[in-house]
């Protein structure tokens, strides 16, 4: 007797993960116990319930103190390979992961720990899970521009990990001008570079990540939407929009997934991908995503099409046109079930 397989997920790029975000109950408790951590929750299901978030601040609470668990470069290799295990049963192929450095050397875990613990596990990926990587370092917003710099330099020595500079956390009362100087920094140095805004924050921060940071993807640009000349601008210039619909719906930035512009900004001709953010936190992974987006909003599989394959044109593989033009025909080549 014959079993047909399961259907294969859409092959897709993961463009706005953050690896902190992927840090699974059942993860948190073991390396708490391993390094000798009291987490104040009785147990997973107990920690699951703290995942109702008002807002990203309430989000971003839970989510740093969490981050107590990670101490070595050990935990940072587990953590990001748990990742790459669950984003190769979703189909991911490439992905381009956020790290918040400040985050961790905050607790006194040196900037080094944390992207060696790191590269040990994406220099692995390919054999491993079948996925080629590049690493963001993110500076948050919430901090000071000074914190970014010295982040940046402490960083200096381990760059050649590293292949773009990010914007993250806190949005509102943050704008990416704040940050011009460490962008600038990171240009001269060769790094590529992305920036959150407008997921909470107006369309003027998405001008001001574009013309005074000069980012090559906006993460999120949800609220473009409210700014026609804006969009006009976004489509014109094909600048990638990094979207994450689960988060949106949990984090209180659209009321629910049925009222996402996704469709109406694919129709206006944006650049936009679908990807996890915080997926330990927001309910899914990448291939979730796009489960969720195709069934709440009716997306057909041209579409979905259109979103895999933006993906891997947005993504950091300028280098490597071969393997983009590898994972692109694979898109072109999947059969929905």
């Amino acid at each position: 007797m014959s079993h047909s397989s399961p259907a294969r997920p859409l092959p897709k790029a993961e463009l706005h993960l953050h690896i902190e975000g992927t840090l699974e109950p059942a993860l948190a408790f073991a390396l708490a116990e391993r390094n000798g951590i009291t987490l104040p929750y009785a147990d997973e299901d107990a920690l699951r319930r703290a995942y109702d978030f008002e807002d990203l601040q309430s989000f971003l609470d839970l989510y740093y103190a969490l981050m107590a668990v990670l101490r070595t470069e050990d935990d940072f290799a587990e953590l990001a390979d748990a990742y790459l295990a669950r984003a190769a049963a979703q189909g991911v192929r490439h992905a381009e992961i956020f790290f918040d450095p400040q985050a961790h050397t905050a607790r006194g875990v040196p900037v080094g720990t944390v992207i060696e613990g790191l590269a040990r596990a994406l220099d692995e990926a390919e054999e491993r899970h079948g996925i080629s990587t590049r690493l963001i370092l993110c500076f948050l917003r919430d901090e000071s521009a000074e914190s970014a710099l010295a982040t940046l330099e402490a960083a200096r020595p381990y760059l050649h990990r590293v292949t773009a500079v990010g914007l993250d956390s806190a949005e509102v009362g943050h704008p990416p001008s704040k940050f011009r100087e460490v962008y600038e920094k990171a240009h001269e140095l060769g790094l590529r570079k992305v920036a959150h805004a407008g997921e909470e924050g107006p369309p003027s921060y998405v001008w001001e990540a574009l013309d005074v940071l000069g980012v090559e993807r906006v993460d999120h640009g949800l609220r473009c939407v409210e700014d026609p000349e804006l969009v006009d601008r976004l489509v014109r210039d094909r600048m990638p929009l990094t979207l994450c619909p689960l988060s949106n719906v949990r984090l209180r930035a659209v009321d629910t997934l049925e009222k996402h512009p996704l469709p109406d900004m694919l129709r206006r001709g944006l650049m936009a991908t679908v990807n996890s953010d915080d997926p330990a936190y927001f309910g899914g992974y990448a291939d979730d995503n796009f489960t969720a987006v195709r069934d709440a909003l009716r997306l057909g599989e041209e579409e979905l099409r259109t979103l895999a394959r933006n993906s891997f044109l947005a993504a950091f593989l300028d280098d490597e046109e071969e393997r983009r033009a590898r994972y692109l025909a694979e898109v072109d080549a999947h059969t929905f079930v």
